[in-house]
């Protein structure tokens, strides 16, 4: 079939493949390096424990049929080194259908950790690799030519992270509509990166411009996707631009990146004058033909339930409507904090706890901690535990499932929980105490930085936890879950700002501008 194939696509193709795998790459090793503390077999929330009370039909996935942590590492260290296949051009150098199989390799591999990841899990851009890896298995390889299908679903689905980023922020919060948001997005969004202090300090009409131009960007330009070339590819190239922007102005894990790489399904190469030696292929197989077919036709009914979400005024974001985390519906940030609030974990080696106790604070990789200390560039990288105590210092209601459990391993000094901090006080012997604090960030003006070397300055609100030990989480029946199942304990003791509602538990948390 004529219409089927675009073969002028072939190094956009390349690049959308190549890039892909990489982002894969990242998510699998990213899974490697955290599990063990986030969700192992001793995990804060086990995966044991979660497939324990939810059914293979609610959260399909290999760790169903069988989880240990060697399986789990296996799971992931095999998904990286597929993912490193791929980037090296290993889809390329075998048949179309063994293509096809490892793409489709790659997209099991990680549903079955997303689908038990739980709270770790919950962000957009994990269902949106899954989206994109699950089109990628239909793009072929050097032996066929691109198939216009795909390239289309492609364009569909960076049209939806777009134009539901962009509905969001309409119907959302205020500021946006008076261009005001950019005031505070730098400072309070979740991991500042290295920039962000200068983005932040932008003269205020900058941060208007910023604001109206994520407007034309998300509401405007994903409409000339699907118009005829040479305008899809310029559309692209704006989305690309401005998402540069967005990786330039902090850490939102591989979000931005993905969509870069999803952009580029609309760029036609030679539309940006670029030298492409034209590629000949033989006929398209007639089962890969079909195959895609099947598959567009199924995107096109699942479709129904984003567009509908798209259109109502009560609109979600970051919204899987079913299991398989297809077709899903994104969107970020229709609301914007004003102030930025951060818990201060600490603890002591002293035997009892007195006002005259010297507390010596953990300090994370990626969140606000030491105000001495320029914030860090991760992504695409994911801090899944930076990222969550971003949410605890929104609400306690957030942290509800996991942050006992956090501070029971950090009396225990348990090395993979360690593991995932920057710093720990006590090398030598594990803390007898652990209390959390709430303080209120902002980054310094030109003044005080000049003057006291220091980014952020931090003022303490009050107790987010009341120190605890060992002793005191087992009276109020908190059990580490030492690789069986535990009962879940009410959080109590975390304090939340008087007048400051609790919120929901982040099923889908709010992730970064999309």
């Amino acid at each position: 079939m004529d219409w089927f194939a675009a073969p002028e696509y072939w190094l956009s193709r390349l690049l959308v493949q190549r890039l892909l795998a990489a982002v894969y790459l990242t998510g699998f090793l990213a899974a490697a390096a955290q599990f063990r503390a986030l969700i192992g077999a001793d995990g804060m929330l086990p995966v044991p424990r979660y497939t324990a009370r939810v059914s293979f039909r609610q959260a399909p996935g290999l760790f169903h049929l069988h989880y240990s942590d060697r399986f789990f590492a296996a799971v992931a260290w095999t998904g990286a080194a597929v993912s490193a296949g791929l980037v090296a051009g290993l889809g390329d150098a075998v048949p179309l259908w063994a293509s096809v199989l490892l793409w489709a390799l790659l997209w099991v591999l990680y549903l079955s950790i997303v689908n038990v990841g739980q709270t770790w899990y919950s962000f957009g851009w994990e269902s949106l690799l899954l989206e994109a890896g699950f089109l990628a298995a239909f793009l072929g390889n050097d032996a066929a030519a691109p198939p216009v299908l795909v390239l289309w679903l492609m364009r569909w689905l960076v049209f939806r992270v777009e134009f539901g980023a962009g509905l969001i922020k309409l119907r959302g919060d205020s500021c946006w509509r008076d261009l005001t948001c950019l005031r505070y997005h730098h400072e309070t969004q979740p991991m500042p990166g290295p920039l962000s202090w200068f983005f932040h300090h932008l003269p205020a009409p900058l941060h208007r411009v910023e604001a109206a131009a994520n407007h034309f960007t998300q509401l405007i330009v994903p409409v000339g996707l699907f118009l005829p070339q040479p305008v899809a590819t310029y559309a692209a190239c704006v989305i690309v631009a401005t998402q540069l922007w967005l990786v330039a102005s902090g850490n939102f894990a591989w979000l931005n990146w993905l969509t870069i790489t999803l952009a580029l399904a609309a760029v036609d190469p030679a539309r940006l004058g670029l030298p492409v030696h034209p590629r000949t292929y033989g006929g398209t197989p007639g089962w890969f033909e079909a195959v895609v077919i099947a598959m567009a036709v199924v995107v096109a009914v699942l479709s129904y339930w984003p567009v509908r979400n798209l259109v109502s005024r009560r609109q979600v974001m970051n919204r899987s409507f079913n299991r398989l985390h297809l077709v899903n519906t994104y969107g970020a940030f229709g609301s914007v904090n004003r102030i930025r609030q951060e818990v201060v974990v600490e603890g002591t080696d002293e035997p009892t706890v007195t006002r005259h106790t010297v507390w010596r604070e953990y300090d994370f990789k990626g969140k606000p901690g030491d105000v001495s200390r320029l914030p860090r560039q991760y992504a695409p990288y994911h801090l899944r535990l930076d990222w969550l105590m971003w949410f605890a210092g929104i609400s306690p209601a957030y942290a509800r499932p996991w942050f006992l459990p956090f501070v029971a391993r950090l009396l225990t000094n348990d090395p993979a929980t360690l593991r995932l901090l920057r710093h720990n006080p006590f090398p030598d012997a594990p803390p007898t105490h652990v209390r959390a604090t709430l303080h209120h960030y902002r980054f310094t003006d030109w003044r005080e930085l000049r003057e006291t070397g220091a980014w952020w300055h931090r003022t303490p609100l009050h107790e987010y936890l009341a120190p605890v030990t060992l002793d005191t989480l087992a009276r109020s029946g908190y059990r580490p879950p030492l690789g069986r199942r535990t009962r879940s304990v009410p959080v109590e003791g975390l304090r939340r700002r008087p007048g400051h509602p609790p919120g929901p538990a982040p099923h889908h948390p709010p992730g970064p501008p999309g």
